[in-house]
């Protein structure tokens, strides 16, 4: 852009940019919104000035207002803040140590597990596998495959306490 059309579009902005400038508070409501909605129309049309300066370019530059707020509006990956009296409390993060405690647990508890008793829980909590296609896995029916899970998780209960405990403050955390 050469000097002349530069500082023809500074006059522009500096004698326009107060109703532009309204215009796009109408459209967002905000005034940090509207400054921003303002900036990126202007920073657009700075590279065609050229073109727009010959037409009616504050008419132009209320349509780009109104297609620019459109396109945040449908945008998903434009997030907006919203102002609020009081600062909505945060959900405390929890305690990594103690899950891995729980989760240190939990394996040796597997391990003093019957072997049949562990593959059961395996195959169904694990890999998320049907009562009919463990059975055929373990080469038994469905009904000692329910069986030996509903044996096996008491026994897991026994062995480690702490699970019952983390079952607990999940309902009550919901």
């Amino acid at each position: 852009m050469n000097a002349d059309l530069e500082r023809e579009f500074g006059d522009f902005v500096e004698a326009r940019s107060y109703a532009l400038f309204r215009t796009a508070l109408a459209l967002t409501g905000h005034r940090q919104q509207a400054e921003d909605l303002l900036q990126t129309v202007l920073a657009k049309a700075v590279r065609h000035w050229g073109r727009i300066r010959t037409g009616n370019p504050e008419a132009y530059l209320r349509t780009a207002l109104y297609r620019q707020q459109t396109s945040w509006w449908r945008s998903l990956r434009r997030s907006r803040e919203v102002s609020t009296e009081q600062v909505p409390e945060t959900r405390t993060s929890r305690d990594d140590t103690a899950i891995v405690d729980l989760n240190l647990a939990l394996r040796q508890a597997l391990a003093r597990l019957a072997p049949k008793h562990r593959a059961v829980l395996v195959l169904r909590y694990f890999e998320d596998r049907p009562d009919g296609e463990i059975a055929q896995i373990l080469g038994c029916t469905e009904s000692t495959v329910r069986s030996q899970a509903m044996r096996a998780l008491a026994r897991l209960r026994v062995l480690c306490p702490d699970l019952d405990l983390l079952g607990t403050k999940e309902k009550t955390n919901r």
